[in-house]
């Protein structure tokens, strides 16, 4: 078999399995289009390299990982599933506010779950050295690489952070040559938007196609086409945050002055419900049980409508009808939902001749992130790359 057909194969195989969770080697001979001996061969290979088990093997209820034995195709006999007994990834969430790391298997729960979490500092030397703190307590385990969730606009390819305006000393850092000092593993910087996309479609595999928005410490988007991240000729997408609005004029963290997300984020919602009942720094809590009691005020319709316009505007362009949203405004009560959805569908070109859908989902980067690690590390397109090839 031809190493690049060798190499799709492996990959739908595992794509199918993060989407059925388990599978017998006939159903996935059949999804995949592959003959029974083909297939076969393959989740083989895959067993051996430490990518799938047996659905029913011992020590499925030692892992820890949510392992869901529970057959959905074919006879228990002969299913598999992605391995959850080993860790093979360390994926770390580096947030604005607070940085969040956790030892992986490919079989991730869809439900975050950090093991060390430890506020963000303000400089990349202070970061690294809480790295370091982190890496003695960690058991020694054989793992494939290092998965960074990175904000703001990421060369990936690169390895580099060009903006982030809310963390502004990434974009002076060599972040992946220094995480490589504390760990001599690769590592991989993926947006942190974009994981939230990945995490969402192994969560929502029936749904292919849809744009993701975040609303947290800023306002980010990311778009899946087909199943698949959409990438652009320049290492940005998505950046809904920064779409200037008439009549604002508070300034953004990247420069500008006038960005959605000093209206739309946390801070943004925080300032303005500030500013209507003269209160001085509100926390969450007291906004949304606000929105609670007194339902959804003119300053977070304005607010709503205007973010509303710039989604509705994406779908337009990319011509997509389901919307994913994520993060605080999700935690607001539903009225609050139900009115940037109404806007969504009211601007949306599509609602004209069909249904377009704005739905809430909860963050779920841990699971984005490993499918980057197996994407990127493990079983990239190109044959003659990976870990795979590596340990031949």
């Amino acid at each position: 078999m031809p190493a690049s057909l060798r190499r799709t194969n492996q990959r739908t195989v595992v794509s199918l399995l993060q989407r059925l969770d388990t599978a017998s080697r006939a159903s996935l001979a059949k999804a995949a289009g592959l003959s029974q001996p083909t297939a076969g061969k393959i989740i083989t290979e895959l067993e051996q390299l430490g990518l799938l088990q047996q659905a029913g093997s011992t020590g499925d209820h030692d892992a820890g990982q949510g392992c869901d034995t529970a057959p959905r195709l074919g006879r228990p006999g002969n299913l598999v599933r992605l391995d959850c007994r080993q860790a093979r990834f360390l994926a770390i969430e580096l947030g604005v506010g607070e940085t969040c790391i956790s030892a992986l298997p490919v079989a991730a729960r869809l439900t975050d779950e950090w093991a060390f979490t430890f506020p963000t500092p303000k400089s990349a030397d202070a970061w690294i050295q809480e790295l370091k703190r982190v890496a003695v307590t960690l058991p020694k385990r054989k793992l494939w690489g290092i998965l960074v969730s990175v904000p703001g606009i990421v060369d990936e390819a690169g390895e580099k952070v060009l903006l982030s305006p809310n963390l502004h000393w990434l974009e002076k850092a060599d972040l992946a040559k220094a995480i490589r000092r504390v760990w001599d593993l690769p590592v991989v910087l993926v947006q942190e938007i974009r994981a939230l996309a990945l995490g969402h479609l192994a969560a929502s595999s029936e749904v292919q196609d849809f744009l993701l928005v975040d609303f947290g410490i800023g306002v980010g988007g990311a778009i899946v086409q087909a199943g698949k991240l959409y990438a652009s000729s320049l290492p940005m997408s998505g950046e809904l945050g920064h779409t200037l609005v008439q009549g604002n004029e508070r300034r953004c963290g990247c420069g500008a002055v006038g960005c959605l997300e000093t209206l739309a984020s946390e801070r943004g919602l925080l300032e303005s419900f500030a500013g209507a009942h003269r209160v001085s720094k509100p926390a969450w809590a007291t906004l949304a049980r606000h929105v609670v009691e007194h339902g959804v005020e003119p300053w977070l319709t304005q607010t709503l409508v205007t973010a509303a316009k710039v989604i509705s505007g994406t779908l337009n362009v990319l011509g997509l009808r389901q919307v994913v949203l994520t993060g605080r405004l999700t935690e607001l009560p539903s009225a609050a939902l139900e009115v940037l959805a109404t806007e969504v569908r009211g601007a949306t070109l599509w609602a004209r001749f069909g249904e377009v859908v704005c739905e809430s989902a909860p963050r779920r980067r841990a699971a984005g992130l490993v499918i980057t690690g197996i994407d990127r590390l493990v079983l990239p397109s190109n044959p003659e790359q990976g870990l795979i090839l590596q340990a031949k």
